[in-house]
């Protein structure tokens, strides 16, 4: 059950020249009957799943506010129960359409949406949580009755043709989807409100446009994206200074925002005019070229693994590190604990658009990128039994023009190459983008960050060379027709597989052999699955100390096999001894040096060996006879004793110090 609920503002925001939509999904914890936790036990900031459900609910809705609908626009979408067997993130999808349908808020839906799973070759239509677990697809797609307008997804090597068939299969369920909230909305729904849309001055427009495009048309003729917009800056600075000339302080205030949106239309119409009747891309390329690209690895000594993948403009330095079990990332979602082994980080600084910000958390884009470029190389990375580290990769965006989420992908698969982590395949990504001009579609392969600004879509497509393992596609436009989308898929394949054999491949053909030297050390060793608790000890005692003693990490999994993570072999060998020890059984008729824990009137209780103990009876201390215990040891005292006896039925051991005594002055 997921409450939503759509908000729009009465008034227009005077300062602002873009559309301010807002959508936030949360989780309650209570919907799943359970307690948050942290010291004030109170939800507080958005877990990334809900940061990723805010953008997926966001994405598909944007586009169909009116143009120079300036309002402010909340959505918020809180699932209030959970049976832990449907993500609530579709309904929530469609919740918001439906609460904008209804709304008096201006919106060309209804908006349908789906996740789609294939099982056993099956394609299933919003698929049961558990039922994933055996789907080779996991793929959100969202789109009006006409088109489908968002996917967001992932897959195990899907060729092409086949995804473009789950996509129609997917499109026939938002269709129905769409057609009930038409239904809820021609009974329920309110009239919609009258807004006045905010329209540029025409007489405004055309003296930019007498004073700009001209100049314009030069400056976009610049290759280098820098000096491009340096240029771009400097004629529109130049234009609002003319304009505050003629018009005086007052009056140009007024007109300002009428003046920077019309340099903006008029520079996205010479954009997208070149593009669509002259077959000029900004920086000259033909539609379906790629960018200059190199790849470079090792470029960090210190880290496991690392490489340097630059595409033109943009480029991303990836690190990989690997770790033990321990270092995991621990998820508390409404469905349960989850441990993540493998995590992609994206990070996208300032600097590298050349721009002056204080640097806080990551914010929504940063984490939407990062969960697409972990999700494109999940496919490939190796089974915990093949590979059993922890693997953080963190991609940092140097410099970007354009497609900096395709260039991590590409430098992450050369970052764990690198590393020496056995990927089962390499992966590759592209970024593709459409402009649409009357009946005319023109896709375009690479795009850069002026394509995507001013482009009608932005696909991107990320894959190893026999199938696509993630997608991405947002639309500007009420829809892209099926033709034009497997247009778009065989264009980014052919990108695809040049990147990975002419460019990744000849930089680095497989991972390698070896883990870097400074990658923890690692070694599997099996023991009896009935010494297990004794290995971890009352409330983890043993395992804690052998950690503490050594600074190893230790993994125990339930079938009785440990792995040892340590800096060096030192280390290694130390932590080994000590689990051996920790689990040795006595032996009848061995001689060990122990530790007297208990004085008793009949005896001492003797640990011999880690969590062992056996009494060594007041008869068996020494050849005379003993009166009193306490003359001959104490607790905490070492003292040599001799396993003489072990209860088959109780396990109880009988320990003699006296023979140990003989048998050591025997051996003499």
């Amino acid at each position: 059950m997921v409450l939503v609920t759509a908000v729009a503002s009465k008034e227009t925001k005077e300062d602002i020249d873009f559309f301010p939509l807002s959508v936030e999904y949360r989780e309650k914890y209570y919907a799943a009957g359970k307690i948050p936790g942290g010291f004030f036990k109170r939800e507080g900031k958005p877990r990334e799943k809900e940061i990723l459900t805010s953008r997926l609910i966001d994405r598909p809705i944007r586009p169909l506010f009116p143009d120079g609908f300036l309002n402010e626009v909340q959505v918020i979408a809180t699932v209030i129960s959970a049976d832990k067997k449907n993500d609530p993130d579709i309904l929530a999808m469609i919740g918001a359409s439906a609460a904008l349908d209804i709304s008096d808020i201006p919106f060309s839906g209804p908006v349908g949406a789906v996740r789609v799973g294939r099982i056993n070759g099956k394609v299933v239509i919003n698929p049961y949580i558990d039922e994933m677990d055996k789907s080779d697809i996991d793929i959100v797609i969202a789109g009006t009755k006409e088109a489908v307008t968002m996917i967001e997804g992932e897959a195990k090597e899907i060729k092409e043709e086949e995804l473009l068939e789950i996509i129609k299969i997917a499109h026939k369920e938002i269709a129905k989807i769409a057609q009930k909230l038409e239904d809820l909305k021609e009974k329920y729904g309110k009239p919609k409100r009258e807004v006045i849309l905010y329209k540029i001055d025409e007489e405004i427009k055309k003296e930019v446009d007498n004073l700009f495009r001209s100049k314009i048309e030069e400056a976009l003729k610049i290759p280098d994206k820098i000096k491009r917009q340096e240029e771009i800056d400097l004629i529109k600075k130049n234009i609002l200074e003319k304009f505050k000339e003629k018009l005086g302080e007052e009056k140009y205030e007024e007109k300002e925002k009428d003046i920077k949106l019309s340099l903006e239309e008029i520079e996205v119409g010479i954009i997208r005019n070149k593009i669509a009747n002259e077959n000029i891309r900004p920086d000259g390329r033909e539609f379906d070229e790629i960018r200059p690209i190199e790849c470079e690895i090792g470029v960090i000594p210190r880290a496991h693994g690392s490489a340097l993948f630059t595409r033109g403009q943009t480029q991303a330095l990836v690190a990989t590190t690997l770790g033990s079990e321990e270092d995991a990332q621990i998820l508390d979602e409404l469905e349960g604990e989850e441990k993540k082994r493998y995590t992609l980080q994206y990070n996208f600084p300032p600097f590298s658009v050349g721009e002056v910000k204080s640097i806080k958390g990551p914010g929504r884009r940063e984490i939407g990128h990062g969960a697409l470029a972990e999700r494109a190389l999940k496919a490939v990375i190796p089974s915990k039994e093949e590979f059993p580290y922890t693997i953080q990769v963190v991609s940092d965006i140097l410099e970007s023009n354009g497609s900096s989420s395709m260039a991590t992908v590409c430098g992450a698969t050369l970052s764990l190459m690198d590393a020496g982590v056995p990927i089962k395949k390499p992966v590759a990504g592209i970024a593709m983008g459409l402009i649409k001009e009357n009946n005319k579609f023109i896709i375009l392969t690479d795009i850069q960050g002026v394509e995507d600004h001013f482009g009608d879509m932005d696909f991107k497509i990320a894959g190893t060379e026999d199938g696509v393992t993630a997608i991405q596609m947002d639309i500007k436009i009420n829809g892209v027709d099926f033709n034009t989308m497997a247009e778009a898929l065989e264009k980014a394949k052919k990108a695809r597989l040049f990147i990975l054999k002419d460019k990744m491949l000849k930089t680095i053909k497989e991972p390698r052999k070896e883990l870097s030297p400074y990658a923890p050390m690692m070694k599997e060793i099996i023991i009896n699955k009935e010494r297990i608790k004794d290995l971890i000890g009352p409330g983890g005692k043993n395992i804690k100390k052998i950690v503490e003693e050594t600074g190893s990490k230790i993994d125990i999994e339930s079938d009785g096999k440990v792995r040892i993570f340590a800096e060096d072999n030192e280390i290694m060998k130390k932590t080994e001894e000590l689990i051996k020890l920790t689990i040795a059984e006595a032996e009848e008729g061995k001689i060990y040096l122990g530790e007297v824990k208990k004085i008793t009137n009949f005896g001492a209780f003797i640990e011999i060996l880690p969590g062992v103990e056996g009494l060594c009876h007041i008869s068996q201390i020494a050849e005379e006879r003993v009166k009193d215990v306490k003359e001959y040891m104490k607790e905490g005292d070492k003292v040599l004793v001799k396993v003489t006896e072990i209860d088959k039925k109780t396990g109880k051991i009988a320990l003699s110090r006296k023979e140990a005594i003989k048998e050591q002055e025997k051996n003499k």
